[in-house]
């Protein structure tokens, strides 16, 4: 087609093709309200309006079916992806796929042309749809871009509503901080969302915005294909970042829907439609379309969109001696170093480091001045940072993403299951991970990371037991493709040894995702831990040996694989003790319980974890405040293996022998005395139980409760077993 994919390098649009594009601008306000009418859902209102913008940019960029799927091309994002039906259209219209599949299957269950945009369809390059996030992922692209020495045009096209949202102002400190010129974005400012203007929602000085971030900005007619054209090629000749502000009607092209904000999320009827089809001279092929969308049945399959990953070597590895005081961050942070050292290659490194003013402290400074081109220091700007991180791992570069875990993970939640939707490969490395950082209180203690990555399905979570684990798992994930998390506390932690006193993961070690290690054999229970517990855990079994108890300790580096042949074994024990540095009811310990559920495995589990928001304090102060100390932890293992009351015929069924509870009330004080607290005891917790809702305070009172009980009930099992001891 003429003119097609010039990337705005002749000085205007010939006649021809401004015919052809108003007309197939016409087709695809036709194609909008249809599919959008059909699925009786959807975004007329905003597809419209954006619509000029889309065909301009995808007529002339470099961007096609053919090299959709290679880094040879321009980019287009798309921000605001419930626009979906004037990307569909646009792409459908230009022949990236069949028009008339994206308008009959708009919004069917299984159908890839979803309601928001989804990269898995050729054209897509994000899945868009929480708003906010379109200009960091441009960012990711236009950096990618400048590493791989190719010059792509980058282009992001956003709502005026979502401008409301600070992750954008994040995202444009970045491009002009690293003078991303080859990076642009349009606002379809149609001044509606859906509570009303823009102004009476929350009134933004959008241009005053940019400008005051050193970008440059233009304004445009959004629905004239000239006037959009000429200021692009104005905006390309000086370079970006820039944005062009571009002025739109909200349902431009249909006079009852023109500056209607209902129309932003709000399907037409039967009739408006027929209506609508009018004003636009076009045929209504409702029925044709409802026939195609009645008959088809989509497979239940999950699409992944295609991502670029470099193929890497892996660097020679270390072995930390036994005798070494080393931190696991450490580890990492020569890991990362060697790894880009064997992988420079002749033109470029095909690496990328994020930082968010925590380069110190998460040890990615070794990194940086060795390839300073390679590190990105964002500030303290986690959202944009990580967004940005995933989008460049599509691009065949290794993105690390190195942060504390409540920074890293608690605060850019949604931007990481975001980046998981994307089938990105970002390599997320957390340290300062759970009650571990002790001293810098509750705050900064990430005790659910286990639990939140527990819903992103994508993401591989691999927890070390120590530097030299942590070298292996570092290596091996820079060169594997998908998303994973490498996470690490703050503290100094031993090497952990096999019992004749060597490095256990020596030279001969091979790191493989979902293979657990057994550190110590055991015959009466086995202890399940990870990460800065592994050491402790060991320290328990050596406490347990000293008392006659003999426990099998394991390793499980990868929390969310279960390794099936050593869980085997585990079972075989019968008693089984979760030891984790993280909440006890999402993490580890909830992980195991659902696996025995579903097996129909009998065995009994002790979980030993956080249960609370901790305290500030050293942090073996506060292990130990909290009976996880190897100290305390032992001694609860200890009644826990030997204590019958956990076992079938314990003390419940005891207490239910009312004769023979009657008759120590009557004559054992000791025990007339523990059953009325135990009773007592018992109706304060159902107090607590009965509630619809009760108080954090609450919470942690009839846990304290509980516990008095427990120990209680312990003590009248021993005089039980006395009394029937002496009596038969």
């Amino acid at each position: 087609m003429e003119q097609k994919n010039n990337r705005f390098k002749d000085e205007k649009i010939t006649a021809n093709v401004q015919k052809f594009l108003e007309d197939t601008a016409k087709q695809a306000r036709a194609d909008i309200l249809t599919m959008t009418t059909l699925a009786n859902s959807g975004h007329p209102g905003g597809s419209m309006s954006s619509l000029e913008i889309f065909l301009t940019l995808f007529y002339f960029l470099n961007i096609n079916p053919d090299n959709a799927d290679t880094d040879e091309r321009d980019y287009v994002v798309v921000s605001h992806g419930h626009t979906s039906p004037g990307v569909y259209s646009t792409l459908g219209r230009l022949g990236f796929f069949d028009i008339d599949e994206a308008i009959a299957y708009f919004r069917k269950a299984g159908s890839p042309y979803e309601g928001h945009i989804e990269r898995h369809l050729k054209g897509v390059d994000w899945s868009t749809g929480n708003l906010g996030q379109g200009l960091s992922a441009g960012c990711g692209f236009a950096l990618s871009a400048r590493l791989k020495k190719k010059d792509s045009l980058v282009f992001v096209v956003m709502g005026d509503g979502e401008q409301q949202k600070g992750q954008l102002t994040e995202a444009r400190r970045f491009a002009k901080k690293y003078n991303l010129n080859n990076f642009f974005a349009f606002v379809d400012m149609n001044k509606l969302q859906i509570s009303g203007s823009t102004d009476f929602v929350m009134k933004q000085n959008l241009k005053e915005n940019y400008l005051s971030d050193g970008w440059d900005v233009y304004e445009t007619d959004g629905h004239d294909f000239n006037s959009i054209y000429n200021t692009v090629r104005t905006a390309l000749t000086k370079g970006g970042p820039a944005v062009i502000l571009a002025h739109t009607v909200m349902g431009k092209g249909v006079s009852f829907m023109e500056n209607i904000k209902d129309y932003h999320g709000k399907a037409l009827t039967r009739e408006q439609y027929e209506k609508a089809l009018q004003e636009l001279n076009s045929d209504n092929k409702l029925a044709y379309y409802e026939d195609l969308r009645k008959n088809k049945k989509f497979p239940v399959q999950y699409v992944k969109a295609h991502s670029l990953f470099p193929k890497l070597k892996e660097p020679q590895q270390k072995v930390y001696e036994k005798d070494k005081k080393i931190d696991m961050r450490s580890a990492f942070g020569d890991a990362l170093v060697e790894a880009a050292k064997a992988n420079l290659l002749s033109d470029y490194l095909p690496f990328a480091v994020f930082d968010c003013d925590l380069a110190s402290s998460v040890k990615v400074d070794g990194f940086a001045k060795l390839f300073p081109e390679n590190f990105f220091e964002s500030g303290i700007q986690e959202h944009n940072t990580c967004t940005i991180a995933g989008a460049v791992s599509t691009q065949g570069l290794v993105s690390v993403f190195a942060d504390f875990g409540v920074f890293g993970i608690d605060e850019v939640y949604n931007q990481q299951r975001l980046n998981d939707i994307n089938n990105t490969n970002l390599k997320v490395v957390c340290t300062h991970l759970g009650v571990d950082v002790g001293e810098d209180g509750k705050t900064h203690q990430c005790i659910d990371y286990l639990g939140l990555l527990r819903n992103l399905f994508g993401f591989r979570v691999v927890m070390p037991a120590d530097a030299n684990q942590t070298f292996r798992v570092v290596t091996r994930e820079l060169a594997t493709p998908g998303n994973v998390f490498i996470g690490m506390g703050r503290s100094v932690t031993p090497v952990i040894t096999k019992e004749d006193g060597t490095p256990f993961f020596d030279e001969n070690y091979r790191y493989k995702y979902g293979k657990w290690d057994i550190l110590r054999n055991g015959k009466d229970a086995a202890i399940l831990t990870y990460g800065v517990m592994v050491y402790r855990a060991i320290k328990i079994a050596e406490i347990l040996k000293e008392n006659g108890i003999s426990v099998m300790v394991i390793n499980v580096s990868s929390p969310k694989q279960i390794d099936e042949d050593i869980m085997d074994k585990v079972v075989n024990l019968g008693k089984i003790i979760t030891y984790e540095d993280h909440n006890c009811f999402t993490g580890l310990s909830s992980i195991i319980s659902d696996y025995l559920v579903e097996k129909g495995v009998v065995c009994q589990i002790l979980k030993l974890g956080i249960e609370n928001y901790c305290f500030s304090g050293a942090t073996e102060e506060v292990f130990d405040m909290i009976g996880l100390s190897s100290e305390k932890a032992a001694e609860r293992i200890k009644n826990f293996i030997t204590n019958p009351t956990l076992t079938k015929g314990g003390s419940m069924d005891l207490l239910k022998d009312e004769a023979l509870v009657k008759k120590l009330v009557d004559e054992n004080e000791e025990f007339r005395k523990l059953y009325e607290e135990h009773l007592e005891l018992k109706g304060k917790i159902a107090e607590f139980e009965s509630k619809h809702y009760i108080t954090p305070e609450e919470e942690l009172e009839k846990k304290r409760l509980q516990k008095i009980k427990l120990a209680g009930k312990d003590r009248m099992f021993e005089i039980l077993k006395e009394y029937r001891s002496k009596n038969n």
